[in-house]
């Protein structure tokens, strides 16, 4: 057996021992969600108010020192580059220490929205992402963790039929039971 395969067997078992124990918790995204930072049928008729909107929902959250420098962190993210990703999604984020911890919303718009997204599609699905500066590698984590899930053609039908915020929750925790990451 080659030197790299094994190393890659002895991580994977260290790592499935750790999972099996409790001490290895990968953060998943419906960890911190919840109905008062989820939306169904989210307002907005642009781009900005769809952002605006969905930071509004950040008001709900504890984590939240600042919502105004939440607002323009966000924003100012926006301005070099779309975060319209492509497929009907968007992951508006940035990182600020107006927060204390990572937060996060989700919604649902109401109606297409045009977000100059990378494919040219308008988009209904929106993952609102903050990070404190100094958590920059659970962040990236994250933002990696919620673009594979968005990715599934299947996941993102069902989010756009779901009809409350507890049913997306749901479809959300089912997702991420149906593959391990670390």
């Amino acid at each position: 057996m080659s030197k790299r395969l094994y190393d890659g067997a002895r991580i994977y078992s260290f790592v499935s021992h750790e999972l099996s124990h409790g001490l290895l918790n990968p953060m998943k995204v419906s960890s911190i969600l919840n109905e008062d930072l989820v939306r169904v049928n989210l307002a907005g008729d642009t781009k900005e108010e769809v952002i605006n909107n969905i930071i509004d929902l950040l008001a709900h959250s504890n984590k939240v020192k600042d919502l105004e420098k939440v607002r323009q962190a966000i924003f100012e993210r926006e301005r070099i580059m779309s975060t319209g990703v492509g497929k009907g999604f968007a992951i508006p984020h940035g990182k600020t220490d107006a927060v204390s911890d990572i937060v996060a919303a989700f919604a649902v718009t109401e109606k297409p929205i045009d977000y100059e997204s990378l494919d040219h599609e308008p988009i209904r699905l929106l993952f609102l992402l903050v990070g404190k500066d100094s958590l920059v590698g659970a962040h990236i984590k994250l933002l990696s963790r919620i673009s594979r899930l968005m990715n599934k053609e299947e996941l993102r039908k069902r989010l756009l039929q779901a009809k409350s915020s507890s049913e997306i929750l749901e479809i959300l925790r089912e997702e991420e039971m149906s593959y391990l990451d670390v």
